[in-house]
């Protein structure tokens, strides 16, 4: 109970501690009329406590307010990035498993999984999004896609580890008790790769809402947090408030996804066998 009530105070001093230093920034910026790293005024800083009323301004007159045109738009964009996030979590997991009993692929591969997170993905955005749309695919589809590609990659990498972290004794057990592969692989290998895969899971979980959220712009949707930016990008001069409200909202998506992982990761961890020794 006290760590409850330590976690639970820890959310509201952190958030007015950011709000301190977002108004005590603001002032002193606009006092001294600070220029770099960017010109401090109502319009690249508006107060917190503007940004939170424009949640409840309707966007059109006698229209519901901007909360609701959000909230809308953060489930358009969060069944994207979830279908990208399952299909890249998958495809990295059967990735590591393959790589983890090949050597040959292994070395072959690997080198190119890398230099494939290396090219920009507003790059590849527009070619998938474009691309699979030519060939009659729903362009949301196109945007699990990007959010897919930034997905697999974490879980790929750290679920090799994982594979290959087994004390070298147990797989010799293993063997010796006429194992094969397959049962190595589910009562060893990927019991102990475990937490390599929810600390993957958790850094993919943010990232794919990135990959939706930039998959959305050149896909010409008419809902999603993409278009949302797009669309209060093009209004940013006379109403700044709107767009720093679907950051924040951007932002709480991603946190969302990233909690859940993390439940999970502590229901599924707590019923290891270390934990019932």
């Amino acid at each position: 109970m006290p760590r409850a009530a330590a976690r639970a105070l820890l959310l509201p001093l952190g958030l007015a501690a950011l709000w301190g230093l977002w108004e005590g920034y603001r002032w002193l910026g606009i006092r001294e009329q600070w220029t770099w790293p960017f010109t401090v005024n109502d319009t690249n800083m508006p107060h917190v406590s503007t940004i939170w009323h424009a949640f409840g301004q309707p966007l059109q007159p006698d229209g519901p307010p901007l909360r609701h045109y959000l909230w809308h738009n953060a489930l358009f964009t969060g069944k994207e990035a979830l279908a990208g996030f399952a299909l890249g979590a998958v495809i990295g997991f059967l990735l590591a498993v393959v790589l983890a009993h090949s050597t040959v692929l292994r070395r072959g591969l690997l080198p190119y999984i890398v230099v494939s997170q290396t090219v920009p993905i507003l790059a590849i955005a527009p070619m998938v999004v474009v691309g699979l749309g030519t060939k009659g695919v729903n362009p949301s589809v196109g945007v699990a896609v990007i959010a897919a590609y930034l997905t697999f990659f974490p879980v790929a990498i750290n679920t090799l580890r994982g594979l290959h972290s087994p004390d070298p004794r147990a797989l010799e057990l293993m063997r010796s008790y006429a194992a094969g592969p397959s049962r190595i692989l589910w009562l060893l290998r990927v019991p102990a790769s475990l937490p390599f895969i929810f600390s993957a899971l958790k850094i993919s979980a943010t990232a794919s809402v990135i990959g939706a959220i930039i998959g959305e712009t050149p896909a010409s949707l008419q809902g999603g947090l993409g278009y949302a930016i797009v669309n209060f990008n093009q209004y940013y001069s006379t109403q700044p408030a709107n767009l720093w409200a679907t950051i924040i909202v951007c932002a709480l998506l991603g946190i969302t996804f990233y909690l859940v992982i993390v439940v999970l990761e502590r229901l599924v961890l707590k019923r290891a066998p270390e934990h019932f020794a």
